[in-house]
């Protein structure tokens, strides 16, 4: 289509950079074979049923589409296929969005579970059940896909010109916002709400949460107390100020004309590889899960011995 003197786009070639493909793909299989374990110890160890390892289960779950959203065209932008429709774009960038921000709720209620377990102990069960673990969760997703939603609807009526180079490895809405044809200002002023709507009410709940936290820890008498009560939030704060201070970086700010280098950079850290840190904190900073994993392996160990010695027997 010509629309002036400018042709209408509905393919896009994903400029991307140079690096080693071999290495991006050892990175997107360890993130999806670490947050799978995260998941099947859950499942597999009594002693992870409770609130805060559902959780933790369900923001393995999702780490693990949210690296898969990006991962594998991002793979194949570094083999050499650069190109994607118009409708291909929006939909990475519809569950890119999503996927983030349900990361951001599930964040949030997981500070708050941790605020309960240490400020209000004695009815910390009766207020975070099974019910509403699963109630809290569901809209978590909702909410995030349906807001997401409208946005990209939002973004998909505009009209998009040459050059049709993306200067990213992903459909990501600063750089798209740049190719389109139209004055973006109400759609740039829309994305930097929807952005500090999503990121920074979650980050206000965490925050409040934490100095909650602080304030009830820093009054149990015994160190070993305040050491233990450290410990089971040590893991969520580190996840938390790691995926809040990239994303803060690239989208909570008034304008979208920064340089695209920087913000490719960070995007790195934050699609590939913050979903690895995430499950490797939890596994190195937490007891519990350190081990539900040891003995995993044990047990493990264990079966192999058996089945090594059972067929030695049956050759002699």
């Amino acid at each position: 289509m010509e629309l002036g003197n400018q042709t209408v786009l509905s393919n896009f070639i994903l400029l991307g950079f140079s690096a080693s493909k071999v290495v991006f793909f050892a990175i997107y299989l360890l993130t999806v074979t670490a947050n799978v374990a995260i998941i099947s110890l859950v499942r597999v160890d009594n002693r992870l049923n409770t609130p805060m390892y559902f959780l933790l289960s369900q923001l393995s779950f999702l780490e693990i589409w949210y690296t898969s959203t990006i991962a594998p065209k991002l793979l194949s932008n570094l083999a050499g296929w650069k190109s994607i429709s118009l409708s291909g774009c929006l939909s990475q960038m519809y569950f890119y969005f999503s996927l983030g921000s349900t990361e951001f709720f599930l964040l949030g209620v997981m500070a708050i579970d941790r605020y309960l377990a240490i400020c209000n102990p004695l009815r910390y069960q009766s207020i975070m059940n099974g019910q509403v673990c699963l109630q809290t969760t569901a809209a978590c997703w909702s909410i995030a896909f349906v807001s997401v939603f409208f946005l990209v609807l939002l973004i998909s009526r505009l009209t998009f010109c040459q050059p049709a180079v993306i200067n990213h490895f992903f459909c990501d809405l600063p750089p798209l916002l740049k190719l389109s044809c139209e004055d973006t200002f109400l759609e740039e002023i829309i994305v930097f709400l929807f952005a500090c709507s999503i990121i920074l009410t979650s980050l206000l709940l965490t925050i409040v949460s934490y100095v909650f936290i602080l304030s009830t820890i820093l009054k149990i008498p015994s160190t070993k107390g305040r050491k233990k009560a450290f410990s089971t939030c040590a893991s969520h704060f580190s996840v938390v100020t790691i995926l809040y201070g990239t994303v803060i970086f690239i989208y909570v700010r008034p304008s979208v004309s920064y340089p695209m280098n920087v913000n490719k950079v960070m995007a790195v850290f934050n699609t590939v590889v913050t979903p690895l840190l995430n499950p490797l904190i939890y596994c190195l900073r937490n007891k519990e899960v350190k081990e539900a994993l040891r003995k995993v392996m044990n047990t493990r160990r264990s079966r192999i011995d058996g089945i090594a010695y059972y067929s030695k027997s049956i050759r002699l």
